[in-house]
């Protein structure tokens, strides 16, 4: 079967910045709805017509992966609002009850990225924002798509989107 939309695609890759610098490396087959919601737009183009077995190489510049880094997304929020644990590395979605940053959306996922005794420093931008990417795809399955999936346009069993939403070691809260 030809990877065309409405299906589902199970993926193996590796992914490296521009330097070959290993990030992310999924070795067991995820499944992914392919014409939907699942995969970024670029991995689609380059999964088009493909069938089981195809291996692939592709470079993602920015602005179709992850987006450009935007300074405007980093703030200080009191530490007084965080767990006696956090540290850098941490994720959380949104920012905490009492934030008083002006402007910033409140859906981001943030990272820590510094504790200081008196406020937190926090990353609204993609980990791997500003990052030109290296993905090697093999495809692993190609089925048709379930009348469930296509509605939701996502498999939605998976908790893996086409990149890392954390890096590698963080947690999430």
């Amino acid at each position: 079967m030809l990877i065309t939309a409405p299906c589902v695609v199970s993926l193996t890759w590796t992914l490296s910045n521009a330097q070959n610098q290993p990030i992310d490396e999924l070795s067991e087959p995820v499944e992914f709805f392919y014409g939907g919601d699942d995969l970024l737009p670029k991995v689609e183009e380059a999964l088009a017509g493909r069938a089981l077995g195809d291996e692939i190489a592709l470079q993602l510049e920015p602005e179709h992966a992850f987006g450009d880094y935007r300074p405007e997304l980093v703030c200080f929020e009191s530490r007084a609002l965080f767990p006696d644990a956090v540290e850098p590395g941490m994720a959380f979605e949104g920012l905490p009850d009492g934030a008083t940053t002006p402007g910033m959306p409140r859906d981001a996922i943030y990272t820590v990225t510094e504790v200081y005794p008196d406020h937190v420093v926090l990353d609204g931008n993609h980990p791997l924002a500003g990052i030109a990417l290296r993905l090697r795809i093999r495809v692993r399955d190609v089925r048709e798509a379930t009348p469930d999936e296509i509605d939701a346009r996502s498999v939605g069993a998976s908790d893996v989107s086409v990149l890392p939403v954390t890096p590698p070691g963080a947690t999430r809260h």
